[in-house]
């Protein structure tokens, strides 16, 4: 069996405030292989491997024919990696991985916490998707690291469904705590500080550093069984900036995972 899928998913309908994440799997993909980089991690481990196999990209008409999608793709593979796409794709990501791995923890990379019971008449918006994913128990643990909107709603969400929130406004890597379940990683890229990340749809100041988020990454010493990277929205991108960012944490994400 290989070890690693990766899977683009083309869906940005739920997005709430522009289009355009849609668009980013291939252009993320032609960045990694663009030649301006190779295709190593800083750990000197390259991705360009047998044991990882790209399945392509897949435009996705219903919602949750992407359940279906991963769940094709675990049948065969391992682990799988997901180009989004906005937020809403992890909820049908992690309802498919619940069938396959009973307990496992979130590390959810992001400005927002996207814990909205609904949003805009939405109850599968890209604001709500942790929400479905706590209330329905798809997630022993879920850690959110970047997190600069919080409001009463959200707090209140957080609070109801045991969400350990680690704001900006009080980082610190070293009290991020280790994760002792398998773990699947979601990164948004508004995580990151529009300085760094400039392609997305909501620039929200005050983020994570692009060598905040590489150091994360590399302190975690669980099982890496899944993980995404969304939110990339190319119509708002300078210079290719985040298509290269997204790049590179596509490596040092697979890497881990390997």
């Amino acid at each position: 069996m290989k070890k690693i899928a990766i899977q683009g998913i083309q869906f940005d309908d739920k997005s709430s405030f522009q289009k355009g994440p849609k668009l980013a799997p291939p252009i993320i993909r032609e960045t990694l292989q663009c030649g301006s980089l190779n295709l190593c991690a800083e750990n000197g481990t390259s991705i360009e491997t047998p044991s990882i196999v790209d399945k392509g990209d897949f435009e996705i008409k219903e919602y949750f024919d992407i359940e279906k999608i991963t769940k094709k793709h675990l049948d065969s593979y391992k682990k799988i990696f997901t180009l989004g796409g906005d937020h809403s794709i992890i909820f049908p990501i992690i309802k498919a991985y619940q069938d396959t791995y009973k307990k496992f923890d979130i590390l959810q990379i992001d400005a927002h916490s996207d814990l909205y019971h609904e949003y805009e008449g939405d109850p599968y918006s890209h604001a709500c998707p942790f929400a479905r994913i706590m209330e329905n128990g798809f997630a022993a643990r879920l850690v959110q690291v970047g997190i600069r909107t919080l409001n009463p709603h959200q707090a209140a969400q957080a609070k109801k469904f045991n969400v350990e929130i680690h704001q900006m406004n009080e980082y610190d890597l070293s009290l991020i705590p280790k994760f002792e379940n398998p773990l699947y990683i979601s990164l948004d890229m508004d995580g990151f500080d529009p300085a760094f990340a400039p392609g997305v749809s909501h620039h929200e100041p005050g983020g994570l550093s692009s060598r905040q988020v590489i150091d994360l990454i590399q302190s975690i010493e669980t099982e890496v069984i899944g993980a995404d990277i969304v939110e990339y929205n190319p119509t708002r991108d300078f210079q290719n900036m985040t298509a290269f960012l997204a790049a590179k944490m596509m490596k040092e994400i697979l890497v881990k995972m390997m």
